[in-house]
């Protein structure tokens, strides 16, 4: 039977094997690419929204960085609110090795910029090719519009970074006292390094987005907020720190000495007023500054304290009662056996009381008095007084002198430490202890911080406190030994002192020069000590010796400090009487009307 076409539709062909195969092929192919877009689609899932740490993590590390935030430290002033020691706002130029060792043909440009060898500066970047942080050489801690000059060429991987660097008005006046900070402004020497933890505050951190080259495109988030540093209010007074350190710079240059020191205190509180030492050194510029320069000498240097000792020596001897104020000393012939040697006086004073052996500074005279001290008692009086331990000031470095026990003395040990030989201490130890016979025998730390009240110690009976004070006040009037240091209107009250300085096998023709005072005696406010050490001594005489070279240092910075903490005057009939004596000689010299001349002249009708 034949197969016929249908009416009315189509023949209906048969399919071919290849097209059986074709279709086939297809759905396969359809198939897998749709597996592998559920694959991906899936480990898209998987990797950006559940086991996305990894990836998050290199990402991160590529463009998300967390910054230091810097912070200043703390302002330090004086104690009337001057500022001392500031904190200004600095840029530091640093690079990320790994871009900059891509673009070699600038690193020439560059160096060229800050100042640098190209060449050198080429090995420090390719030595740290793996690196993505280093400061450029020199680069720290520069002035802003510096900083922006460099940044203006547009070095790849070249960048700016905030800091702060410490600023110090009053130069080299205050520079022993305050210290300084290092490059990463921590705090090395002096109040900076003893107060570091206060001054120096809590740096802050951010996480920021960069690009490629660095640039912060967006700030993510706040890790932890800077906190600055705590202020400072030192019990310093800047204008008495500038009286006590011109004077004792002309002392030095006048006397031709080598270094020197003064400190002046508040009697009543132990507060430090002003600390000055020369050499001295300019903190901005440490880096030419000799280290022996950078020393505090007033708290670090040891000296012997020669004729300073004097008045604790009798007021010991008046504790103990072996003398009375009246008692009269025999210094003749002007010398006294010691040991191989001789202790002498300038000259043979004679028969002396006790007023008379500190007015004149009779080695002879204070040697006959302490010979009545039991050894202990005469090393337990002075340690009283502070001599031989730390005075608690604080200071860094402060030392704490040198002060042997009877069992370590010789024969002649104690007479020699009468007149301030065989011990050492250092200046801030000598005007504590001045300052505590001034406060009617009670002894109080000193310290740098205005307001902070140490515990006063009673180490001597006031009245005998008062009668040393009211001996020392003969030694600055006629006939003692430091009346260069008279202030007019004040009573003065003091003690020189001119120490030969040991040398190997014994004391060289070398001196230290010294005066101690307190002023005014009748309510001492001020204690001031200063040592001049090493003056020229070529000139012969008395001129190396404490009364000429120390006391008018004592006595120029005084009368500036006294009018300006308006300390009333204690002594104002001499006052007066020299006021009077001025007014009558300015008269005398003003040229007179020539009516008076014309009538009083020769021949003229009377």
């Amino acid at each position: 039977m034949r197969f016929g076409r249908i009416p009315g539709g189509h023949a209906k062909r048969p399919r071919t094997r290849a097209q059986f195969n074709l279709r086939g092929r297809l759905a396969l192919v359809g198939g897998a690419l749709g597996l592998c877009a559920l694959t991906l689609v899936g480990r898209a899932v998987d990797l950006q929204l559940i086991d996305n740490a990894y990836y998050q993590q290199k990402a991160d590390s590529r463009f998300l960085r967390e910054l230091p935030i810097a912070t200043s430290r703390g302002m330090i002033t004086d104690r009337n609110g001057e500022p001392l020691a500031i904190s200004t706002p600095v840029a530091s130029l640093w690079a990320n090795p790994q871009e900059l060792s891509k673009h070699p043909d600038r690193i020439a440009e560059l160096a060229e910029a800050i100042g640098q060898d190209p060449d050198q500066l080429a090995r420090a970047v390719a030595q740290r090719a793996d690196k993505e942080f280093m400061y450029l050489p020199g680069q720290r801690r520069i002035h802003p519009a510096n900083a922006q000059k460099v940044l203006a060429l547009n070095v790849p991987g070249v960048f700016s970074q905030r800091e702060y660097r410490r600023f110090y008005p009053q130069g080299e006046a205050l520079a022993h006292v305050l210290g300084f900070t290092n490059i990463d402004d921590r705090g090395q020497e002096g109040i900076e390094l003893a107060f570091d933890d206060w001054l120096r505050g809590q740096p802050g951190a951010q996480r920021v987005i960069r690009d490629r080259r660095g640039r912060i495109v967006e700030n993510v988030d706040l890790v932890r907020p800077a906190q600055p540093g705590k202020d400072l209010t030192l019990s310093i007074d800047r204008r008495i720190q500038y009286l006590a350190h011109r004077e004792l710079r002309n002392a030095i240059v006048a006397s031709g000495a080598s270094a020197g020191s003064s400190v002046i205190l508040d009697v009543a509180t132990g507060e430090v007023l002003a600390m000055a030492n020369l050499p001295a050194y300019n903190p901005h510029v440490l880096g030419s500054a000799d280290r022996e320069a950078r020393r505090n000498r007033a708290v670090t240097d040891l000296i012997e304290p020669g004729s300073t000792i004097k008045p604790l020596t009798v007021a010991a001897a008046l504790e103990a009662g072996t003398i009375r104020p009246d008692t009269r000393i025999d210094t003749n012939p002007g010398w006294i056996p010691n040991g191989r040697y001789r202790t002498t006086d300038f000259r043979n004073y004679g028969v002396l009381d006790v007023t008379g052996v500190i007015t004149k500074s009779s080695n002879v005279g204070v040697s006959k008095i302490v010979q009545g001290l039991p050894d202990e008692r005469f090393y337990q009086f002075l340690r009283r007084f502070g001599y031989g331990q730390s005075t608690g000031s604080g200071f860094p470095g402060e030392a704490a002198g040198l002060f042997p026990e009877p069992a370590r003395w010789s024969g002649t040990t104690k007479q020699t430490m009468s007149y301030g030989y065989g011990l050492s201490v250092t200046p801030l130890q000598i005007a504590t202890a001045y300052a505590a016979l001034g406060n009617g025998g009670r002894l109080i730390a000193p310290t740098f911080i205005k307001g902070q009240h140490n515990e006063p110690r009673q180490v001597l009976d006031p009245d005998i406190a008062r009668e040393i004070v009211r001996m020392m006040q003969t030694v600055t009037e006629p006939g003692g030994t430091a009346t260069r240091a008279a202030i007019l209107g004040y009573h003065v009250a003091g003690k020189t002192g001119t120490a030969r300085k040991a040398s190997a096998g014994g004391y060289a023709r070398r001196y230290v020069a010294f005066f101690a005072g307190l002023v005014p005696v009748e309510n001492p406010r001020f204690s001031m000590v200063i040592v001049i050490d090493d003056p020229d001594t070529s000139r012969g005489g008395s001129t190396y010796g404490g009364g000429y070279i120390s006391a008018p240092v004592f006595r120029a910075t005084m009368e500036g400090a006294l009018r300006l903490m308006d300390v009333p005057p204690d002594d104002i009939e001499t006052w007066l009487a020299a006021q009077a004596e001025a007014e009558r000689k300015r008269r005398a010299a003003a040229p007179r009307p020539a009516a008076t001349v014309a009538a009083n002249a020769p021949g003229a009708p009377r």
